[in-house]
């Protein structure tokens, strides 16, 4: 169900927004080539004939746009987006697309298991069909001190715990990446804590704005974006945003996360934006937005703080930012 649109203390006015009608005409756009996506690609990426020959769920796409989220900028350009992306699973390099074409999306399962009512193995397809894909437009807040606005298309994480159905006893939610050192060649690199994992509360887990993606740009996610299912937290710096989900697991423990493994002093479980606390090597108070390269202040979470300060009343004395 679509919620009320609440306008965010940081949204422009819709008179400095980019125009609607230029806004639908990209999604009309889209929509019309949507019969030829299997020949169409972002820039640097594998063939869509190649990269979605399995998907079952290309119909699906794009999806009707949740306008509760409404943006304070303009989207980035999607071949801006697709090519400015970390993914350490393929190199520690920002321009991983071309590694990351050796991912194959099809098959995929995801498993489903810890403190649950009945474990389980799911196709990406069917799970996909058991949700209802909405696009949402959501700013997204690099820790390297640098942000996008991307239109992501997917369901609520609240939606995937429901079907989960989870016990009382569960308090935590932890993620996990795939595990394949011959198609990603990062893996193959012993020092890092593989596979990549992530975690977050319950509670933060049921937010509204957490959200299972599975498309960008009103088609399916491209493999460095994190295909075939990845997380948005857009309060939180996009580490925390774990890529390719293979296991989603509900636990009573709080799960350490891969950065945090690595660098417990700059990379912590709530990670949530914060442009008073630096980082230990440099400033959190600007950001770079890509494309435009402008520098512009940082909000604190992000700008999402009507949404989601509410869940860390009374952890004041623990470090939100990382």
């Amino acid at each position: 169900m679509v919620g009320i649109v609440r306008r965010a203390d940081w949204a422009l006015p819709e008179s400095a927004a980019t125009p609607e009608h230029l806004f639908l005409n990209r999604r009309t756009l889209v929509a019309g080539l949507s019969g030829m996506i299997a020949a169409t690609a972002l820039p640097g990426s594998m063939p869509a004939a190649r990269a979605q020959a399995s998907d079952q769920t290309l119909d699906l796409y794009p999806a009707k746009l949740n306008d509760a989220y409404p943006l304070d900028r303009a989207v980035t350009p999607a071949d801006v987006a697709g090519q400015y992306n970390n993914f350490y699973e393929f190199g520690s390099h920002k321009q991983i697309a071309g590694a990351a074409r050796s991912l194959k999306t099809r098959p995929w399962t995801v498993r489903i298991d810890g403190l649950v009512e009945s474990e389980r193995e799911i196709g990406i397809d069917e799970l996909i069909r058991a949700m209802s894909l909405e696009e949402r437009l959501y700013r997204h807040r690099c820790v390297e001190a640098w942000s996008m606005t991307v239109p992501w298309t997917g369901f609520p994480l609240a939606r995937l715990i429901d079907y989960a159905a989870p016990l009382s006893s569960a308090k935590y939610l932890r993620l996990e990446t795939f595990m394949d050192p011959e198609a990603a060649s990062g893996q193959r690199q012993v020092w890092y804590p593989w596979p990549y994992v992530e975690g977050l509360t319950m509670a933060e887990a049921r937010n509204e704005l957490a959200f299972m993606v599975t498309g960008v740009y009103g088609k399916p996610l491209e493999n460095q974006f994190g295909a075939p299912l990845r997380l948005a937290l857009p309060w939180k710096y996009g580490f925390k945003s774990i890529k390719s989900i293979v296991r989603i697991s509900f636990v009573d423990e709080r799960p350490m996360g891969f950065w945090e493994q690595i660098a417990p002093s700059e990379y912590g479980f709530w990670a949530n934006v914060n442009p008073q606390v630096p980082h230990p090597r440099w400033s959190q108070a600007q950001e770079r937005v890509l494309h435009t390269g402008e520098s512009v202040p940082t909000l604190l979470f992000n700008g999402y703080g009507e949404q989601v300060a509410g869940l860390y009343a009374g952890l004041e004395g623990e470090k939100l930012y990382s």
